[in-house]
């Protein structure tokens, strides 16, 4: 919200009713209730009540902040779809990168150094390959 304002962009933040007397809610242009009735998790991780908020404040984009969302690749679709930037990765990149054996098998053919680990689990393997071949047919 400061690097926003900084640059004369309005700003929109969205809370929980558990947050309403949080600083980003005051700090920002405008906020917005997001999930009434819920608890706070379930306030923030209702995309299609984030995406309503974000329509009806005509907003441009969406920094998802961190956590909730933030690496959720249906979340970052969504946005996309409804016609608003998702500040963040690309959905199918989140998508790669929440496998942590695909995200790992892919630094290594990247030649990239990781640590030493384990094997994967049983079956991990064959999800991770399921996986690259979904990707490869995109």
């Amino acid at each position: 919200m400061r690097a926003a304002s900084e640059l004369g962009l309005r700003t929109v933040a969205i809370y929980s009713q558990e947050d309403r007397f949080s600083l980003h809610r005051t700090k920002a242009d405008e906020s917005y209730l997001v999930g009434a009735g819920r608890g706070p998790v379930e306030a923030y991780l209702d995309i299609a009540d984030v995406l309503r908020v974000a329509s009806e404040a005509r907003v441009d984009a969406i920094h998802p902040g961190y956590g909730f969302l933030s690496e959720n690749p249906e979340f970052a679709r969504a946005t996309c779809a409804a016609g608003i930037v998702f500040i963040g990765p690309q959905a199918e990149t989140l998508r790669l990168l929440g496998n942590k054996v695909t995200a790992r098998e892919l630094a290594v053919s990247a030649g990239v150094p990781v640590m030493p680990a384990t094997a994967a689990l049983p079956g991990a393997s064959r999800r991770a390959r399921i996986w690259r071949a979904a990707l490869a047919t995109r």
